[in-house]
């Protein structure tokens, strides 16, 4: 087990050092966007001397640097500054009642999407070359092709429309865990057309790589079912693909939600990032940006880690 600690370790000090890079281009990518700021949030008709007390309030008279090492500090005890717009509520309570919204959409389509790719992926190798095989990479390769918004906007024409289920996702404090997989559907139903179709192509090349093996085609002369061969030898042993796979479309789920959640206005992060930008609430975007960064990273080290578990020969090197 000291290799798996001695990896993790390695990939922490990775990832804080990926972590701190990103805070730097988004600090820089905001300060570099054009125009006024002081501006932009009072308005055309703001006197000289209400913009340099605003710039004092925030902090913009400050030099850039000694802005983002502000910022990052606050950032490290988990305050992300005062939202500028609205009645300027902490940036932190903004996130956290959007937060759970985009954990349980993520979820929700993970829920779906994973035992969903696995049943197809390992069905597809065992029919290879099957009607079954070639239908199922087809519909694949057609939803990859496809941009969020596009089945997003299917999925309303074909489920909304006819009154099954609502086109605008509406969450509270109040809704019942069943209205809320309700009114969640038709969002983790586009998340989930986005993703099985790399989970699912992963898992049927992981499976048919490892079928050509000795010690598979030993147990087919055998006559061991085909299913049980499939299930009891060569899945195990494509764990560690097939988990690389499934974390990283974990993380798109959490990180890639913006189009979705934009499209149902879903009031989760990605929509609290679009809105925020739209009112020039910097703050606002920055954090949010820095703890999509933040879960990237964090589904990436879990990958390696269960990859690494998942296969012997990676933790007694010889």
């Amino acid at each position: 087990m000291g290799l798996i600690w001695t990896m993790i370790a390695k990939r922490l000090g990775l990832g804080l050092l990926t972590l701190f890079v990103i805070s730097v281009i988004i600090f820089s990518a905001t300060e570099l966007l054009p125009g006024d700021f002081a501006k932009a949030i009072l308005g055309q008709s703001a006197t000289e001397e209400t913009l340099a007390a605003f710039r004092k309030e925030i902090g913009l008279d400050l030099p850039a640097y000694q802005r983002y090492f502000n910022w990052l500090g606050g950032a490290l005890q988990g305050d992300f500054g005062t939202s500028l717009s609205g009645n300027k509520r902490p940036v932190a309570d903004l996130i956290a009642t959007r937060l759970g919204n985009t954990l349980f959409l993520a979820l929700y389509a993970a829920a779906i999407a994973v035992p969903l790719s696995l049943v197809l992926g390992i069905l597809a190798a065992l029919y290879r070359n099957s009607i079954f095989d070639r239908a199922a990479n087809a519909a694949a390769l057609t939803s990859i092709s496809f941009p969020e918004f596009f089945v997003a906007y299917i999925l309303i024409f074909v489920l909304a429309q006819s009154g099954f289920f609502p086109s605008m996702t509406r969450m509270d404090a109040d809704t019942s865990l069943g209205e809320a997989l309700y009114r969640a559907f038709l969002p983790a139903l586009t998340l989930t057309l986005v993703v099985t179709a790399h989970m699912m192509r992963m898992t049927r090349a992981a499976i048919i790589n490892l079928l050509a093996s000795p010690y598979i085609e030993m147990a087919r002369l055998k006559g061991i079912d085909p299913m049980r061969v499939i299930l009891k030898h060569a899945l195990p042993n494509a764990l560690a693909p097939i988990i690389t796979v499934i974390a990283l479309n974990l993380a798109y789920l959490i990180t890639g939600v913006v189009v979705v959640e934009v499209v149902f206005v879903y009031p989760g992060l990605g929509q609290l990032m679009v809105d925020s930008v739209a009112k020039r609430d910097f703050p606002v975007v920055q954090a949010v940006a820095l703890i999509f960064a933040a879960a990237y990273v964090l589904l990436n080290l879990t990958a390696d880690v269960l990859s690494t578990l998942s296969n012997p020969r990676l933790i007694h090197r010889k």
